[in-house]
């Protein structure tokens, strides 16, 4: 198994576990894989021969979980009995780490979307309350996504500011999503890059890459169903660099491909970590004299 550095809940690289990869998973667990994420929500009081088989996996790779509907930014109340729910799963299964998105899918009901937060200081406040309710209430720090989003419903703040500042004042971890600069990059004109390089290093847990559905040429939909494409990967090994060989979880949600093709990706994934930590390795050389 790789090291896992202390900022660091696992290392190496990970894959999303989903009930249509569940059986062809368990016939051959591969050793490539290093953690796993599951969505709490799905799993939650789940038992019979679904329970025992994310049991199998729970006792087999270290796990993380990612949340779909705590919905941080809504006008509802924070949905603490959802919060307590998991707070027994991460207990149960020994989870390493809950993160959430920095997004909201709902008021009164849930929405299978997530919306984007209006980027303004008086969102801020509101959500990074929220999120130290929600800390309080787990007892231990949470890491929040950068979302993919469409249509913002006000600018007042860039999405760097409003993300740096929800980070900041609710003093909360990050997970840092690749594939979701790159498609807001092409969605919303700005520089993926730039982006990367204005993320709180001391602040992220982990990354997600994925790929996405090309609607047109200055369109792109994060769907998690399709291959990673070749910008993203380029923009992977540029986080590599300025971040060093942080942990990386590969999703994909729907129009799953044989396991070896998402192998594949992983051992890709593998390798760009092992550059950099190379690359790092010879400049700190060069340093040093």
């Amino acid at each position: 198994m790789p090291e896992i550095k202390s900022q660091h809940p696992v290392a190496g690289a990970g894959l999303g576990l989903r009930r249509g990869l569940i059986d062809k998973l368990m016939a051959d667990p591969p050793k490539e894989i290093d953690f796993m994420e599951v969505a709490p929500e799905n799993w939650i009081g789940l038992g019979g021969k679904l329970g025992k088989k994310l049991r199998y996996f729970t006792e087999r790779y270290p796990f993380l979980i990612h949340g779909l509907s705590l919905s941080i930014g809504a006008p509802s109340p924070l949905n603490e009995a959802l919060l307590l729910d998991v707070k027994a799963f991460i207990k149960e299964h020994d989870i390493r780490l809950y993160s959430e998105h920095l997004s909201f899918c709902g008021d009164d009901g849930q929405l299978y979307d997530l919306m984007p937060i209006p980027f303004t200081e008086d969102a801020v406040s509101y959500v990074a309350a929220r999120i130290r309710r929600a800390q309080d209430i787990l007892e231990q720090r949470m890491a929040f996504e950068n979302v993919s989003y469409y249509a913002p419903t006000d600018s007042s703040m860039s999405e760097i500011e409003f993300t740096n500042a929800v980070l900041e004042e609710a003093d909360c971890d990050m997970l840092l999503d690749i594939n979701n600069i790159y498609v807001n990059s092409i969605n919303h004109g700005y520089d993926a890059k730039e982006f990367l390089q204005a993320m709180p290093a001391e602040r992220i847990r982990y990354f997600h890459v994925a790929g996405h559905y090309v609607e047109a040429e200055d369109l792109r939909v994060d769907t998690h169903g399709d291959a990673i494409c070749d910008p993203v990967w380029s923009l992977l090994a540029d986080a590599y660099q300025q971040f060093g060989d942080v942990p990386t979880l590969l999703e994909r949600d729907f129009n799953f491909p044989p396991v070896e093709e998402l192998l594949r990706e992983i051992r890709q994934i593998k390798a760009l970590q092992a550059d950099s930590r190379q690359s790092i390795g010879t400049m700190a050389e060069i340093a040093n004299g």
